[in-house]
């Protein structure tokens, strides 16, 4: 009866947090809509649910320098950095966000807020958006009934910070849906993501996606890592991504599950600026933008090492540029799982390098 009791209270709880996450994003949406386009809503959005979840934990761990009388080191930052918290100054909290959300000049104090984050947090760089909410043609009304939403739904004794991260993915996933196919490339469904980590089972060494997106492989494969009672530090995470908005969501994703991640050292295209040369993984996932034209100049890339021993991928089609990338970067005993379009079964203008690949016994499935 115990355990049927247990099983209960679980089912209710997770039906709590996902009404949670249904309602908080509706309100937003709601407010957003006719404002801004839908494919702004994750810029407007995803930064104020992350100044909130550090903010949140910068204040539990301030009570506890207090609590073990420490109170004199409450404003050094190595006091936060050694236990993993980002050191916020008072105007980049979220007690002092909330206070003056009406105040005629709130996109400027959430600019300065996401500035000083940045600029005390080196591991953050290149993360938070740079002078976003100044530039953004959204009224300071609509700006505070956001923070008021994400204020008085969100409370750290509601559950464990990973409801922060769930809260994120389901923003992401919903936001890649209402920006309608062929947008919603940041994001890659999780059922994709499990299946991949299942098949490769990515429990310790380099992890590596050159299509990173917002970083959900790397959350599911953590995640895995846990459900199979592993240990999430045998794993190193190398990333890229080409778009710099994405690329923020990514940092910002990976910060709040607490993965310390290398994504280079800015957004990039992975064909024309490889961020991990030299990079050999022991495990790769991808879902790379399926059959991606002009890719590269016609006269480009011909002599890169990626493809040494094959021939040089088309310009009409990225796909097995990918691929061989994906190839390249494999260590010794190395395992890939990636997605693509049906029709890099049957690409006449790749039939060659697909007769490579096998011959070179690369193909486990398909």
């Amino acid at each position: 009866m115990a355990g049927y009791n247990e099983i209960v209270s679980k089912t209710v709880k997770q039906n709590k947090q996902k009404a949670l996450e249904e309602v908080l994003y509706n309100d937003i949406a709601k407010t957003l809509r006719g404002a801004v386009e839908a494919a702004e809503y994750k810029h407007v959005t995803l930064p104020l649910l992350f100044l909130k979840f550090i903010s949140d934990k910068f204040e539990l761990q301030r009570q506890k320098l207090t609590d073990e009388g420490k109170s004199k080191f409450l404003e050094m930052k190595e006091f936060y950095q050694k236990d993993n918290v980002f050191y916020l100054n008072e105007e980049s909290r979220w007690s002092y966000i909330v206070k003056n959300a009406k105040s005629s000049d709130i996109s400027l104090k959430l600019d300065t807020a996401l500035n000083d984050i940045e600029k005390n947090n080196p591991s953050l760089k290149g993360a938070l958006p740079d002078n976003y909410y100044s530039r953004l043609n959204l009224t300071g009304s609509k700006i505070a009934a956001l923070i008021d939403h994400i204020n008085n739904k969100i409370h750290t004794e509601d559950d464990s910070f990973d409801l922060m991260g769930r809260i994120y993915e389901y923003f992401l996933q919903r936001f890649a849906v209402l920006e309608g196919k062929g947008k919603g490339e940041f994001y890659t469904p999780k059922s994709t993501v499990n299946l991949i980590a299942e098949m490769i089972e990515p429990y310790s060494g380099k992890i590596y996606d050159p299509c990173c997106g917002s970083g959900g492989m790397f959350v599911q494969s953590l995640k895995f890592i846990q459900a199979h009672k592993g240990n999430t530090k045998n794993v190193a995470v190398y990333g890229q991504e080409s778009t710099d908005t994405t690329f923020r969501l990514a940092k910002m994703n990976l910060a709040l599950r607490g993965i310390s991640g290398n994504l280079g050292k800015s957004n990039a295209d992975t064909f024309i600026d490889d961020q991990h040369k030299d990079l050999k993984a022991d495990y790769i996932m991808a879902n790379p933008p399926f059959n991606q034209k002009d890719w590269r100049a016609e006269s480009e890339l011909k002599d890169d090492p990626r493809w040494a021993g094959y021939d040089v991928p088309p310009v009409s089609n990225a796909n097995y540029a990918w691929i061989l990338n994906i190839v390249s970067k494999l260590s010794s005993n190395g395992t890939a799982g990636f997605l693509l379009a049906n029709g890099a079964l049957n690409d006449g203008d790749t039939k060659k390098i697909r007769r490579q690949l096998i011959e070179n016994n690369l193909i486990e499935a398909i």
